[in-house]
């Protein structure tokens, strides 16, 4: 099959969403099919041959991020000229509820197009003020795919439509499967260690309940480590050694 991915968020930042597009697309690939990918990335980043860049980004508040997005009339004719140029025999968006070449591609569709929908919010005024623009959009789509209940509770609760389908993220496990645990590291039943690993710069990440919860642990267990790991900058590494935990 000819397959198209749209990546609404600027593949120069790391992101959860960025990792699976391409993830995706290589496990496609590697099925036989062929697949490209449209995504925003600033000049000079390094992408994989499949990735067709729509151009730099903007900085956007979204979902308790700063989402970088690509969006306006010359965002517009690079997806049309995409998907023409294309021919897919699929398009697949990857949340269309944030202003994005995903929205507009969904406005754009030619052919079968399915969503993924990874947005888990309680309120997200953004969704609920382009509701009139977005929803009739979401209705017309061929599937929806939420990663997640609360991901599919989110679109229901904003837009009034229903995930056809809830499918998690899938992990490419093959970076891992021979990886050797560090012995600094192996916790034991009287000194376990906690960890946490991700975005640690962005406080909806969890650092602050992790922190927090630290002092209650050690009511309990008072020779737990407590672990950080992943990208922040060395301002939260430090915030981190002040709660007692090491990165």
């Amino acid at each position: 099959m000819r397959i198209g991915i749209v990546c609404p968020y600027s593949l120069d930042r790391p992101g959860g969403v960025q990792l699976h597009v391409i993830d995706l697309a290589e496990a496609l690939i590697k099925r036989g099919h062929q697949v490209s990918v449209l995504a925003p990335a600033a000049r000079g980043t390094s992408v994989p041959g499949y990735v067709k860049t729509a151009g730099g980004s903007i900085a956007l508040r979204y979902n308790g991020s700063t989402a970088r997005v690509t969006f306006g009339l010359l965002a517009a004719a690079r997806v049309r000229r995409w998907m023409a140029d294309g021919n897919f025999d699929v398009v697949h968006l990857h949340e269309p509820g944030a202003p994005s070449l995903s929205v507009i591609a969904m406005w754009a569709r030619l052919g079968p197009t399915v969503a993924t929908f990874h947005t888990s919010n309680d309120d997200s005024r953004l969704m609920r003020l382009g509701k009139p623009w977005i929803k009739p959009g979401f209705e017309e789509l061929d599937a929806r795919i939420a990663v997640s209940p609360s991901a599919a509770r989110t679109v229901k609760e904003h837009l009034r439509v229903d995930a056809t389908h809830i499918i998690p993220n899938g992990v490419d496990t093959s970076a891992y499967f021979d990886a050797e645990p560090r012995e600094e590291w192996t916790g034991t039943a009287d000194a376990p260690t906690v960890g946490i690993l991700g975005r640690m710069d962005e406080p909806r990440k969890g650092l602050d309940d992790f922190l927090a919860s630290i002092p209650l642990v050690r009511e309990h267990h008072p020779r737990a480590r407590f672990l950080v790991a992943g990208r922040f900058s060395d301002r939260v590494a430090a915030r981190i050694a002040r709660g007692g935990a090491e990165v």
